[in-house]
């Protein structure tokens, strides 16, 4: 990852921080979620572990809704310190290094359970793992969400996307996927895709459910398609000179809690998916549940998005997938 020029100033000032102000004792975690998101749900449970269980000797204060930035200014300001934790998704990291595009390939994993599996085994570790070579400590997983596609007409198969213009992560393999199926992708920033869809900008989007809902993206689109295309994930990283001047002892503390807080994440999202889809419908959208046979269309024509990326990556990796 290049070092970038991000102003120290600018974003301390985003965060309504000051650097002096903190003591070594205080971590300071930004994200760029909603603080009604799952995710921030986590971190917040991270918080009560760390202050209870150390007496409030460490302290940790959040920073959600992008208060300093985006997912890559995040990453940046973890790496340069001015934030000691954050969790983007994934696929941000692949400008600098391909592999951390494979997780978020469709249909890389056939299920929640599978993905798990394999973050949290060989797969995910060697993941974190390249985090070193670029001055960041990888430390763990939170979930982004199973993806899901919101449009004003029914999609039941690729076709169905053709001409459609979908609003995508900035993210190539996603990107792809979708030209595959005719789509026409058009990438831009979270925060402008309520609007988009309102006026038209663009026809459709992809999100997992708890962006979907906490976004209000039913509220402007009236079919939501439970494609389940890609599990997203956040990758939990933390600055190297704050994770590794802890002492031994809340080090593990800090483990532990996040450990903790990632449980707790999946309870919430088992609670919540339910209520989330029933709300939904209750709001007058069209859900529709695609069949095996559906579902395995939209896994054959994004199949050679998949084999385009995975040989840009080394086999050692991709032979750590659970098969």
């Amino acid at each position: 990852m290049r070092k970038s020029t991000l102003c120290l100033t600018l974003s301390l000032a985003l965060a309504g921080i000051s650097a002096q102000a903190y003591a070594e004792t205080t971590i300071r975690v930004g994200h760029g979620a909603a603080d009604t998101y799952h995710m921030h749900k986590a971190w917040v449970k991270f918080k009560e572990i760390v202050e209870q269980e150390s007496n409030n000797e460490i302290t940790v204060d959040i920073y959600p809704n992008g208060q300093v930035g985006g997912d890559r200014e995040l990453t940046e300001a973890v790496q340069a310190g001015i934030v000691d934790m954050t969790a983007p998704v994934v696929e941000v990291m692949a400008g600098w290094d391909p592999a951390f595009t494979v997780p978020g390939l469709p249909y890389t994993f056939a299920n929640r359970e599978a993905a798990l599996e394999a973050l949290n085994g060989d797969f995910g570790n060697k993941l974190l793992a390249k985090m070193d070579d670029f001055g960041i400590k990888g430390v763990g997983w939170m979930e982004n969400g199973i993806r899901n596609i919101t449009s004003n007409k029914t999609v039941t198969e690729p076709n169905d996307l053709r001409g459609v213009k979908i609003r995508t992560m900035q993210v190539e393999a996603h990107m792809d996927a979708f030209k595959s199926m005719g789509a026409n992708p058009t990438p831009m920033s979270f925060n402008e895709v309520y609007s988009a869809l309102q006026q038209g900008v663009v026809d459709a989007q992809e999100n997992p459910l708890g962006h979907i809902y906490s976004s209000r993206f039913y509220e402007v689109q009236s079919n939501l398609t439970l494609s389940g295309h890609v599990y997203s994930t956040h990758m939990v990283l933390a600055n190297p000179d704050f994770y590794y001047n802890l002492s031994d002892e809340d080090r593990a503390l800090v483990e532990s809690a996040l450990s903790r807080a990632i449980d707790y994440q999946q309870q919430v999202i088992a609670d919540e998916e339910q209520l989330q889809l029933a709300a939904m419908k209750a709001a007058g959208v069209k859900i529709t549940q695609l069949t095996p046979e559906q579902v395995g269309a939209f896994q054959d024509v994004t199949a050679p998005i998949r084999e385009k990326y995975f040989k840009m990556v080394e086999p050692e990796l991709i032979n750590s997938l659970p098969q």
